[in-house]
């Protein structure tokens, strides 16, 4: 009896160690299953933004994330430092919606991409325009004949660049392009490597300001030169709702900074690393704020992918309005 007694004894503890096994796992299992219903529920848009875009006052000023957490839906930034890198983010999947200049929806969407337009930012035209050196014989845009011009490839600068020579009357093949961005741009203008060069703000009113500089024509009755808020087409047919908000809110960010210079400036000055004079400058010409996507805005677009086809920069012709969200 002993020996079935202890044997006994030791089929239960057995089963008592089992059991206490099977409840942990379980346990285990069940937290392992609620984290992963959490994790699923709560929602995040990642948004791109450049230091040089109305997103970055948005994120500075952090009324976008109060608005979003009322939905449940975090925000989670990416930096980028183009608008090409930007987009093929957004292609990637990686990225769920993003601000860019006019040019790099053009060939995302030439490319394939998975990409829609969401809203349009205000022609800023003024802080976009031709420099040349303040000494330069260059007085009129009939004297770019000849020149060596730098810009970037298939930019804003580029299109601008090409309706100021078609105003001249001048063709493509009458300048030489000197393909640089603007980092590279700004060395050969200032070592007289290049007689003028294509360029936006803040590099342009930092050339104006600091490198002896004067603005030949700026954009204006040549380009638009906008920005375009751009979203994964899989992320917006189902995040309608999120997208309006975001867009909501750049509008807002966007009437402040236009009623807060001096703010702005102080904001933007070290994002950029650029004095405050030159961000000042900038600032001044131009104005912040979101346009609905009209029929007028997506035809300056068209217009624009119609040249870039022409140039044989991009491989095929696109309807832009083939982009759009509806």
């Amino acid at each position: 009896m002993k020996c079935n007694s202890a044997y006994i004894k030791k089929m239960i503890a057995g089963f008592v160690l089992l059991f206490s096994i099977v409840l942990s796992g379980c346990n285990q299992y069940s937290e392992r299953k609620q984290d992963a219903e959490a994790s699923s529920s709560d929602k995040i848009v990642r948004i791109g933004y450049q230091k040089n875009c109305p997103l970055v006052i948005l994120k500075s000023l952090g009324t976008l994330e109060k608005q979003l957490e009322k939905k449940g839906v975090k925000v989670e930034w990416k930096e980028f430092q183009a608008g090409p890198a930007l987009l093929e983010a957004l292609n990637a999947g990686s990225v769920d919606f993003g601000r860019t200049g006019d040019s790099p929806p053009i060939f995302a969407q030439a490319a394939d991409s998975p990409i829609v337009y969401v809203a349009a930012g205000y022609s800023k035209f003024k802080g976009s325009g031709i420099l040349v050196p303040k000494e330069s014989t260059i007085q009129s845009l009939n004297d770019l004949k000849g020149k060596k011009i730098g810009f970037a490839k298939g930019s804003s600068s580029h299109y601008l660049l090409v309706k100021a020579l078609e105003k001249a009357g001048l063709e493509y093949g009458d300048i030489t392009p000197a393909y640089l961005q603007p980092g590279d741009a700004r060395v050969a203008f200032e070592q007289g490597n290049i007689d003028a060069w294509v360029v936006w703000d803040p590099f342009a009113s930092d050339t104006e300001l600091n490198s002896e500089a004067r603005m030949l024509v700026n954009g204006e009755g040549l380009t638009s030169d906008r920005d375009f808020f751009i979203a994964n087409a899989n992320y917006a047919k189902s995040n309608k709702e999120i997208l309006n908000t975001i867009v909501d809110q750049v509008q807002e960010s966007s009437e402040w900074a236009n009623s807060h210079h001096e703010e702005l400036v102080s904001m933007l000055a070290p994002l950029l690393k650029i004095d405050e004079n030159s961000i000042e400058m900038a600032v001044k010409r131009r104005e912040y704020g979101v346009d609905p996507l009209s029929d007028e805005i997506m035809k300056e677009q068209q217009e624009k992918a119609d040249t870039f086809y022409q140039l044989k920069i991009i491989p095929k012709e696109i309807v832009v309005k083939d982009a759009l969200l509806d």
